[in-house]
């Protein structure tokens, strides 16, 4: 059977989304490869070295850019990021200085808030209600 390997998220600017995705977010860089005018650049959990890598993708095309604006105008997450607790997590990114579009918020047996990334993309967080 297949498993996820590589995803991704598109990035308006892939150095921006490093810093965010790193920085804020405390993901690692798994693989930086030059490409020329983008890179391959994957990031992973920091305490999952083997775990499914985040491919930071530029949305140089322009259906992606259509896609993502369509996305963000509507409010609609581009994917989702398990936590341990949401609430302490969105403590702790707000205190960082990353913007919630959504604080916290029990849907059934989840809690989630969104996140603005910063290159372009809504994010949600998830942990357990």
């Amino acid at each position: 059977m297949p498993k996820i390997n590589v995803t991704s998220v598109m990035v308006d600017d892939q150095a921006k989304a490093l810093a965010f995705y790193t920085e804020k977010l405390g993901f690692v860089v798994k693989t930086d490869i030059d490409l020329g005018e983008f890179r391959w650049l994957t990031v992973v959990g920091a305490n999952e070295p083997d775990g499914v890598e985040l491919l930071l993708e530029p949305d140089a095309h322009p259906a992606a850019q259509v896609f993502k604006k369509a996305l963000l105008d509507d409010g609609i997450p581009y994917t989702s990021f398990a936590v341990d607790d949401v609430y302490a997590t969105h403590g702790e990114l707000e205190a960082a200085g990353v913007t919630f579009v959504q604080p916290p918020t029990a849907m059934g047996p989840v809690t989630t808030a969104i996140l603005d990334d910063t290159c372009g993309n809504l994010i949600q967080l998830n942990s357990p209600a």
